[in-house]
């Protein structure tokens, strides 16, 4: 024992309370450096060491913020500066789109780097060694006896005082603890051969399980979870057509229950001189054109109906909603063209409801009016 360094005296008791009792008089007696060890938690033991709040919360706190920023910073990177991309009349900049991605890199920042924190620089891990590790004491604390190590040093330790005092707080067993000649060495137990071979085996093993269970296992009869059913996939071929094609069209003629055949189809004259806008100009309908008309017509057409597409270059730009004949067009026209679309216009009858239709021709009237104003507007 003379070449080995001293680590701790460490002493045993057979009851909790008679524990809680000794962590007080070394408290009281001045030791600083010095931790209990018990089979199972303690209700109170903390507060009898005198423990301070951990700042591992700080940690965890820190990383978390830190990814939840690098989340936020690298999509405003990506869809503002590098990659801005238009979508549906859309901002690039979307925050409650980032909310979700922010979150959950959050949450995993704070978990991951919580635990590299603790292995790295509280366990200072891969020195996996410590003096207490395959001690008689900490074989007994770990079944049914209670323990309390006071470490050389502490300022106030004396080997035989200690052991005295420990005597005299009713301790069953009294050891001395002894750094181990493998912990004086700087090679980690860690890096041993035998050590890595277990590792590198045991994580062959472990992999090759996995494969197995989640690749092979999970798709064994009966368990195919519904992979091969009698369906068509989309954009699949089949031969059950001629034509081949496994996504088909609605059958000619039929209507959808709830909904009326538009009755005006390719009848752009008959929609012009029949259909009159059933909604009333007020603020809320306006207000629905305006928010239907920046989705999905200002991209091409421009916010303002100039035709000043910000698609550009990836469309033909539209005509100005501004001309003598889309001024003088009548609703129904333009219902119609928002229906059914004119030349490379797409029709949005599938994408907006008919009072959204009619809400974004109101909205467009608002338009003209603005830039080509009445005498009566000016008054």
């Amino acid at each position: 024992m003379e070449n080995k360094p001293l680590y701790s005296v460490a002493a045993t008791f057979n009851d909790v309370n008679k524990t809680l009792a000794a962590v007080q008089k070394i408290n009281e007696a001045g030791y600083k450096n010095y931790d209990v060890h018990t089979p199972y938690p303690v209700h109170g033991l903390p507060h009898a060491m005198r423990l301070k709040s951990s700042k591992l919360g700080w940690v965890t706190l820190i990383f978390g913020f830190s990814g939840a920023l690098f989340a936020f910073l690298f999509m405003y990177w990506v869809n503002v500066i590098d990659y801005p991309l238009i979508v549906g009349g859309k901002p690039f900049y979307q925050l409650p789109a980032y909310i979700p991605v922010m979150f959950e890199v959050t949450v995993l920042s704070a978990a991951v780097f919580t635990v590299v924190w603790m292995l790295f620089i509280i366990f200072k891990f891969p020195n996996n060694s410590h003096p207490l590790i395959d001690t008689e004491y900490m074989k007994r604390v770990s079944v049914d006896r209670f323990g309390i190590s006071i470490q050389a040093n502490d300022d106030l330790f004396e080997l035989n005082k200690v052991k005295e005092f420990f005597k005299n707080l009713g301790a069953e067993e009294v050891f001395e603890i002894y750094y181990k000649i493998d912990e004086l060495k700087d090679k980690p137990k860690i890096f041993d051969k035998k050590f890595i071979s277990f590792l590198a085996l045991t994580s062959i093993v472990v992999s090759a399980i996995t494969y197995f269970v989640l690749n092979q296992l999970l798709f064994m009869s009966p368990f195919n979870w519904m992979h091969e059913q009698f369906r068509l996939n989309p954009q699949k071929a089949t031969t059950v057509f001629k034509d081949g094609f496994g996504m088909r069209n609605p059958v000619e003629g039929t209507v959808a229950r709830g909904y009326l055949p538009y009755p005006f189809k390719g009848k752009p004259a008959d929609a012009e001189m029949k259909l009159v806008n059933p909604l009333i100009p007020t603020k809320q309908v306006l207000e629905l054109g305006k928010e239907k008309y920046l989705t999905f017509c200002s991209p091409c057409h421009g916010n303002f109906g100039f035709g000043d597409s910000r698609l550009r270059g990836q469309f033909p730009n539209p005509p100005t909603l501004h001309s003598d004949r889309l001024r003088n067009m009548k609703d129904g026209g333009l219902f119609h063209i928002i229906t059914e679309g004119q030349n490379v216009m797409p029709g949005y009858a599938s994408q907006l409801t008919t009072d959204e239709r009619w809400a974004i021709v109101h909205y467009i009237r608002v338009l003209q009016r603005s830039v080509n104003p009445k005498e009566s507007d000016l008054r």
